[in-house]
């Protein structure tokens, strides 16, 4: 069962479980100041073109290869490049952003905001259904 360690201390191989996890989206670890998810996206889909206000976001690809996209303006992401393996991708806060799985394999990595953006034990197992959760939280 998925569960997140809300505010416990917690020591894991973060590449064995972030490779191992099958849902979309799963948050794995929630502090008061930052949290950790997983995420597994199908070849040919993308985590979603998204901002966060007043929240920075670091990700780490374990397994596959992205094109990530960004850019201050919604209308003009002048930032692209090609990632993989082993890179990691700063997302400054207030920047549109998207990662697109580019490769053969399901894209696996693992994102930190600085502070939570996901509600406490959010599990998506799928990218429609956290596009619906994204819009409910919006209303």
């Amino acid at each position: 069962m998925d569960k997140d360690h809300f505010k416990k201390p917690y020591v894991v191989n973060i590449e064995e479980l972030t490779t191992n996890n099958r849902n979309f989206r799963t948050a794995e670890w929630t502090g008061a100041y930052l949290q950790m998810t997983t995420m597994s996206i199908a070849v040919g889909g993308e985590v979603g073109f998204e901002i966060h206000e007043g929240t920075d976001q670091f990700l780490r690809i374990e397994a596959g290869k992205a094109r990530v996209v960004m850019g201050k303006d919604r209308d003009n992401l002048d930032f692209e490049q090609e990632a993989q393996d082993d890179d990691a991708i700063f997302v400054p806060s207030d920047y549109w952003h998207n990662i697109h799985n580019i490769g053969n394999e399901p894209l696996k990595l693992y994102s930190i905001y600085a502070p939570p953006h996901h509600p406490v034990g959010t599990v998506h197992e799928t990218y429609e259904i956290a596009m619906k959760a994204e819009e409910d939280e919006e209303h």
